[in-house]
């Protein structure tokens, strides 16, 4: 089975590996919505105690917050760079509850089918060629009634305009090509695609930014960075 991933896409990120946990650095917007992502994650399932695997974990930041705050962390991507710098964050923070593996989703999904409790997947869907494939792999992992997460971009103007040319050139908030705005997914379109997957949608909300308080927030606006949950129909 050929990695439903863009090599350009791994090589880049992985490069930056050793940037992950600089919170004020190229990665400090993944810090900054990270508590704002927990907190919605737990309005949908008491994490404590619970199996969870967060798919396209990059450095960790997520994964490791999630075991933090009680979960079974699995963290699994694609750059071993960025698996590496995971592994060794978890041992600075003596982090017991998390672990990271360098496997492609579909394939865990093959090997661990309806293992885990909740599934977490951030700012991942619109960096491969196939997002349907990592959204069945999802549903896969997930057990009868688990929760499913994912965030993305979506495909308006607007995200242009805010997520690639004001966020990569004009504030620099993230590094610039992070982004391609062919590969934003709509909402309505994940929302198909995951129901055909045998999920069912419980919630939206979308990732707000201003720039004057130059702060992060969860609203209605789902323009440009939104978070929807789904739930596994039994």
């Amino acid at each position: 089975m050929t990695d439903n991933v863009y090599a350009h896409e791994i090589q880049k990120f992985g490069s930056m590996a050793e940037l992950w946990w600089d919170k004020q650095g190229e990665f400090w917007t993944l810090h900054a919505i990270n508590p704002l992502r927990l907190k919605y994650i737990q309005q949908f399932t008491d994490i404590n105690g619970k199996r969870v695997v967060d798919v396209g974990c990059g450095g960790g930041i997520l994964t490791e917050a999630l075991a933090q705050s009680g979960a079974n962390a699995l963290g699994i991507d694609l750059s071993g760079d960025l698996v590496d710098v995971a592994e060794l964050h978890a041992l600075e923070t003596k982090t017991e509850t998390v672990n990271y593996q360098k496997i492609a989703v579909e394939k865990l999904a093959e090997e661990q089918p309806e293992s885990f409790d909740f599934v977490t997947c951030m700012e991942m869907l619109e960096h491969v060629p196939d997002p349907g494939s990592i959204i069945s792999a999802c549903a896969k992992l997930v057990k009868p009634d688990g929760m499913v997460f994912f965030s993305t971009l979506n495909r308006k103007p607007k995200s242009f305009l805010l997520a690639i040319v004001a966020a990569e050139y004009v504030l620099h908030m993230v590094p610039k090509g992070t982004h391609e705005f062919k590969t934003f997914i709509k909402p309505h379109e994940l929302c198909q695609t995951a129901r055909t997957a045998g999920l069912e949608l419980q919630g939206m909300i979308g990732i707000e930014y201003n720039p004057i308080a130059k702060r992060f927030s969860l609203g209605k606006n789902i323009d440009v960075n939104y978070i929807a949950v789904f739930k596994k129909q039994a």
